[in-house]
């Protein structure tokens, strides 16, 4: 059933995950003169070591757990990660040509993302 509080949890968190996401993309690229998606990378690893932390701290509470992941994982985490503009650059990336820096950028944030996970869950624990 479809819970009203849900739903704002999760867009509440969205609200602030996307709004941070895009100050700190603009903020990293117009610092980044390459053609590698610096902007997109780094919020991609830092949301990846987030959601580490939530679910790590969701599991230690019961009572609240629930509505911490929705907040902050499905909410925050979800406004904030940029999968989509992942696989779009890599798109761009692919059609210019740059295969080495689209393999670089793919393959740097999967193993990077899952270890900052790792990180960040084992860093509760």
């Amino acid at each position: 059933m479809i819970d009203l509080k849900n739903i704002l949890f999760v867009l509440v968190g969205s609200a602030a995950g996307g709004s941070l996401r895009y100050i700190t993309s603009l903020m990293i690229q117009s610092k980044n003169s390459t053609q590698f998606p610096l902007g997109t990378f780094l919020v991609n690893i830092i949301g990846c070591f987030v959601i580490g932390l939530v679910y790590a701290i969701a599991a230690r509470n019961a009572t609240t757990g629930s509505d911490i992941k929705l907040l902050l994982a499905t909410g925050f985490c979800g406004g904030f990660t940029t999968f989509s503009a992942f696989a779009f650059e890599n798109l761009e990336l692919f059609k210019s040509g740059m295969h080495l820096t689209a393999l670089t950028y793919i393959i740097l944030s999967i193993t990077l993302g899952i270890l900052a996970v790792v990180l960040g869950a084992s860093l509760i624990k």
